[in-house]
């Protein structure tokens, strides 16, 4: 049986359209923020929801290397995390592509792409379906706040490539 192609263009990345699947980690205005050390620091306060602590987890902070893959993509798997969120800030100047699925069983059709500038970071909600980091343009640079500790924190679904992003109309 044949799978019919669905090309995805990639939406913009904002607070409003990713509320369903996690948090944007950035510098805002509508977000809570206060001046410190002596006025020489804005502070931007509170800024995703870590969630580590089912099951004496821990928060681990580590880098993730991402290469760029081609596009046209087709995504071929999608993970989720039971145990804790996932944080994704990147390092560098390059954007990069979310994807992403609500908690639940797997719906392919709910899938969701998102454009991610290199000044916005995303957090990903407990259980939400996600891909692993696609970087754009050259070999980037994450930091991830993870969970660490006992329990099975990652569960995988392999998909067929059927849906294809692809980055220009």
């Amino acid at each position: 049986m044949t799978s019919k192609i669905i090309n995805v263009i990639p939406q913009e990345l904002t607070a409003a359209n990713f509320a369903a699947f996690g948090d944007v980690i950035s510098v805002s205005e509508s977000a809570e923020h206060f001046a410190i050390n002596d006025g020489h620091t804005m502070r931007y306060h509170n800024l995703a929801d870590v969630d580590v602590a089912e099951q004496a987890g821990k928060t681990l902070l580590n880098i993730f290397r991402s290469t760029p893959l081609a596009f046209p993509l087709p995504v071929k798997m999608m993970e989720r995390h039971p145990l804790g969120s996932q944080a994704f800030i990147p390092m560098g100047n390059h954007p990069y592509v979310v994807v992403v699925a609500p908690k639940g069983e797997l719906d392919t059709a709910a899938i969701k792409v998102f454009l991610a500038r290199s000044d916005q970071g995303v957090n990903y909600h407990k259980g939400t379906w996600h891909h692993f980091c696609l970087a754009l343009n050259e070999v980037s640079d994450f930091l991830v706040v993870d969970r660490g500790g006992e329990g099975d924190n990652c569960d995988v679904e392999k998909l067929d490539g059927s849906l294809v992003i692809t980055l220009a109309e």
